[in-house]
C-alpha cells in the first residue's frame, strides 16, 4: 500500500468518525423531545433556513412540464442549474467573510444533497450529504454546540420539507432503491432522530406507526410519524407490502431498541460507503451511498468513543463545534479536516 492510499484511507477513516459522532450527537440532543419543543435558534440557522426557503421558491419558478414520461420531469434540470450556478453564492450568505475560503467546498455537499441532475433521481445518499454540509459548518465554526436541537428541529426539518415538494413536484426516482426491502425510498436520519425522540414515550410504543389513527394525531410533533404520514401519501396498497423492513420494525418492543438497530445498519453503510474514496472531505460521491438495508453485519464499531452520552460525546461535540478562527488546506486540498482551532 502506498504513502498515497494510507493517507487517504486515513482521511476517510477520520471522516467516518466525525460524521457519524455528528450524526449521534444530533441523536442524543433531540432525545425524548417532541418537534414544539422550544430551543434556541442562533442567526446562523435563521441563515440556513433562509436558504431553504430559497430553494423553495425556485421549485415554485420552475414549474414541471409536459412530456411523454411520467416520471423524472425534465425542469429538474432547470432547478437544478439555477443551484448549481448560485450555491456558493447562498453558501456565503451562512458563512462569515472570515471563513470564505471555505465556501467552494462546503457548497459542493449542498449541490450533491438534492438529487442527480442526469437521473433526476434522489436518495439517502444525497440526505447524507446535506448531513455532511451541515457537518463542515460545525467544523469551521458556523454552527455551535448550542445550535443542536435547532439543527435537527428547524433546519433538517425544513430540508425534508423542499426534498418532499421537489420529489413531487418533479416526480423523482428513488436513487438506489431496495423497493420492498429498504427502510425507505428517499430517506434514513429522520427515522434515527424520530426514532429517539419517541424514546420513554409515555404512551407511543413501535406498534402504533402503524396505526392510521395514531400518526394522524401525532405526526406535527414526531419526525419519525411525520415520514409513515408521508409514505402512505405516496403509495397505496397494505403497509406490511409496500413497507415491509418498517413493517417489521414496528413489532420491536422499545423505541430505544428501534433507535439502536436503525443506527447499527446507517454505521454499518456508512462504513461500506466509506471505503470507497470519492471527491470531498466526508463522503464518497451520494451515488456510491444508497442505503441498503440488506444482511450487512450489525456491528458497533469505529465510533464507539461518540457514540452515547456521557464524558466521550460532550468532549466530542466541543471539538468538533468550538470556534475556529483560521481555515487551511490539507495535503488533498480540503479546507475542512485540518483546522486550527482558537
Amino acid at each position: 500500500m502506498s504513502d498515497e492510499t494510507f493517507l487517504i484511507l486515513g482521511n476517510l477513516g477520520q471522516a467516518y468518525a466525525d460524521y457519524m459522532g455528528f450524526i449521534l450527537t444530533l441523536n442524543e440532543g433531540v432525545k425524548g423531545k417532541k418537534l414544539t419543543f422550544e430551543y434556541r435558534v442562533s442567526e446562523a440557522i435563521e441563515k440556513l433556513v433562509t436558504l431553504l426557503n430559497t430553494l423553495d421558491r425556485w421549485i415554485d419558478e420552475t414549474p414541471p412540464v409536459d412530456q411523454p414520461s411520467r416520471f423524472g420531469n425534465k425542469a429538474y434540470r432547470t432547478w437544478y442549474a439555477k443551484l448549481d450556478q448560485e450555491a456558493e453564492n447562498l453558501v456565503a450568505t451562512v458563512v462569515p467573510t472570515h471563513l470564505a475560503a471555505a465556501v467552494p467546498e462546503v457548497s459542493v455537499y449542498l449541490k450533491e444533497s438534492v438529487g442527480n441532475s442526469t437521473r433526476i433521481d434522489y436518495g439517502t445518499g444525497h440526505e447524507a450529504a446535506f448531513a455532511a454540509f451541515l457537518c463542515c459548518l460545525c467544523k469551521i465554526g458556523v454552527l455551535r454546540v448550542d445550535d443542536q436541537i435547532a439543527i435537527v428541529f428547524k433546519v433538517f426539518s425544513r430540508y425534508l420539507e423542499v426534498m418532499r415538494k421537489l420529489q413531487k413536484t418533479y416526480r423523482m426516482e428513488p436513487a438506489g432503491s431496495q423497493g420492498v426491502w429498504g427502510l425507505d425510498d428517499f430517506q434514513f436520519l429522520p427515522f434515527i432522530w424520530g426514532s429517539s425522540q419517541l424514546i420513554d414515550h409515555p404512551h407511543l410504543e413501535p406498534r402504533h406507526f402503524v396505526d392510521e389513527k395514531a400518526v394522524n394525531e401525532n405526526h406535527e410533533d414526531y419526525m419519525f410519524l411525520e415520514c409513515i404520514l408521508f409514505i402512505t401519501e405516496m403509495k397505496t396498497g397494505p403497509f406490511a407490502e409496500h413497507s415491509n423492513q418498517l413493517w417489521n420494525i414496528s413489532a420491536v418492543p422499545s423505541w430505544s431498541k428501534v433507535n439502536q438497530g436503525l443506527i447499527r445498519m446507517y454505521k454499518a453503510e456508512v462504513r461500506g460507503a466509506a471505503c470507497v474514496p470519492g471527491p470531498g472531505l466526508l463522503l464518497p460521491p451520494p451515488h456510491r451511498f444508497a442505503l441498503k438495508l440488506g444482511a450487512a453485519p450489525l456491528t458497533l464499531e469505529a465510533s464507539e468513543s461518540v457514540y452515547g452520552t456521557g464524558g466521550p460525546q460532550k468532549r466530542w461535540i466541543e471539538a468538533q463545534l468550538s470556534p475556529v478562527t483560521e481555515a487551511r488546506p490539507c495535503c488533498s486540498g480540503g479546507l475542512c479536516s485540518h483546522l486550527s482551532r482558537g
